[in-house]
């Protein structure tokens, strides 16, 4: 198991955002008052959210402060947690999945381009700042392989051309539109039903 990285570079501060602060609030009332710690998950996704993909340590000290535990107890769980980063990933973080469904159906190819386009290695940021790429275990779309998530959205039945393109459009701050790059509906087959074509009454 590696050691998660941490960045040499904190900001002195953080606070949530109106905003996120007001969803704090509504996520902590979902527990009761002795149960508080609870929230430690949610209120570390809202940090990495809201904070460029990644969270400072100054975060988890303030999630801590305001879930009212030790300060050790939240840094525990940021840091045993793969999806949380502790040090910047960019604007445009970049998972690759490489399970055998994905390996299967093409994936190094969008592995090849992301070392091109981004950087040689993964977990280190584009020349640019804007973004990283890192290898993952399935993201439970199997059937849409291969594919990638690009921050919260997914990325599916991609192709060496249609990575470049989504890649170059992150490398010039744009969000490419995720989904099926196949023009698939969710799941459906590509050419519609091939099964349960009629429907007898019992």
């Amino acid at each position: 198991m590696s050691i998660k990285k941490i960045s040499e570079t904190q900001p002195e501060s953080f606070e949530f955002s109106k905003d996120n602060l007001q969803e704090t609030e509504n996520i902590i009332k979902q527990y009761p008052k002795n149960r508080k710690a609870s929230a430690v998950l949610a209120l570390l996704y809202l940090v990495q959210k809201q904070h460029d993909n990644w969270i400072p340590l100054a975060a988890i000290k303030y999630v801590a402060k305001f879930l009212e535990i030790p300060y050790i107890q939240v840094y525990e769980v940021a840091t045993f947690y793969s999806m949380f980063n502790l040090a910047p990933v960019g604007k445009y973080f970049v998972q690759v999945c490489t399970t055998t469904p994905c390996m299967i159906r093409g994936t190094n190819k969008v592995l090849d381009v992301c070392k091109k386009h981004i950087a040689k290695n993964q977990n280190e940021l584009s020349k640019n700042k804007l973004c990283s790429w890192t290898e993952v275990e399935c993201l439970g779309s199997c059937v849409s392989a291969p594919m990638m998530q690009i921050n919260q959205d997914y990325f599916e039945d991609l192709d060496e051309q249609k990575t470049e393109e989504i890649i170059q459009m992150l490398l010039n701050d744009k969000f490419p539109k995720p989904g099926s790059y196949r023009n698939r509906k969710n799941t459906a087959p590509e050419k519609g039903r091939t099964t349960l074509l009629e429907v007898k009454n019992a």
